[in-house]
């Protein structure tokens, strides 16, 4: 897969660089009285992160609106989706997409128990969802490479929010991040947008750091491979860019908040991760060809 990251952003990145539209924040923004509504009710946990994942600005600049059907790549403990489910509200449909079963034992720390609960995933968490808030959103869920197909044309909009690093990571395990591209372009209706923030490691860093393992992609092999799936490429925003976050080659992006892995009980280490903040992100818009 490198040997094609390495080929193709010489031969995409010029073809595609006149088009690009850099946003920033204030740009992306203007301002959303559903959104602000939903926002200002989360917890305070929840807020304190706005400063660094910006869901007011994000989900603006990737157009999402009330009543679309979104799907959610990975939507983990939620904290995406506890926004999405009340901001789509009763006329909208939010899809959990989780992982395929084949990859969490290649992660090597899950025990068989958490396995086994992800086994009926698909049917438990439109449950655990359905009940966050009154008047919400539909709730649906499918595996990544497992589309269902009542499901195909049927998604607005496609979020991948830090959801590519470890299917790429595992790439050449199980084709995961193939097969999760080919299901995104399925489940869009046509000139559906896909929403991509990733972890951005910096285009000088070795092609090894930037294979999924350490949590960090380039952007222009993340653009690469998109295209190759079938997307037109939009627009880049520099919404979620922390330029205080330069890894080294051995660095790993858990090492930032709210992970801080490797900190241990080293305050001054900790500090020194807390003041870099959480991660240098990506934001880029694809869109399904009409």
């Amino acid at each position: 897969m490198n040997r094609f990251f390495a080929s193709a952003r010489n031969r995409v990145l010029p073809a595609f660089a006149g088009a690009i539209v850099m946003l920033s924040a204030n740009a992306a923004w203007a301002g959303n009285d559903r959104l602000d509504t939903v926002l200002a009710a989360q917890p305070e946990d929840v807020q304190a992160r706005y400063v660094y994942r910006h869901p007011a600005e994000t989900l603006a600049f990737f157009g999402i609106e009330p009543g679309m059907t979104v799907v959610e790549a990975l939507p983990g403990g939620g904290w995406y989706s506890k926004i999405l489910v009340p901001y789509l509200g009763p006329d909208g449909t939010l899809v959990g997409a989780n992982y395929d079963q084949d990859i969490w034992p290649l992660f090597g720390f899950f025990d068989d128990a958490f396995i086994a609960t992800m086994s009926t995933w698909v049917d438990d968490w439109p449950e655990e969802a359905g009940d966050w808030v009154d008047d919400g959103a539909a709730v649906q869920a499918f595996e990544l490479g497992s589309l269902p197909d009542d499901m195909a044309g049927s998604a607005d909009a496609v979020l991948m929010i830090r959801a590519l690093h470890n299917m790429q990571r595992f790439q050449d395990q199980g084709g995961f991040l193939d097969a999760a591209l080919a299901d995104t372009l399925a489940v869009l209706k046509p000139g559906g947008i896909v929403g991509v923030v990733q972890h951005e490691a910096r285009p000088e860093r070795s092609d090894e750091f930037a294979d999924g393992s350490h949590g960090y992609l380039k952007k222009a092999d993340v653009i690469a491979l998109f295209e190759q799936a079938g997307f037109e490429f939009v627009a880049e925003s520099d919404i979620n860019q922390n330029p205080a976050d330069q890894p080294g080659e051995t660095d790993i992006v858990w090492r930032l908040p709210p992970s801080f892995n490797g900190t241990g009980e080293d305050p001054e280490a900790r500090a020194a991760m807390q003041a870099i903040g959480e991660s240098n992100r990506m934001t880029l818009k694809f869109r399904k060809p009409e």
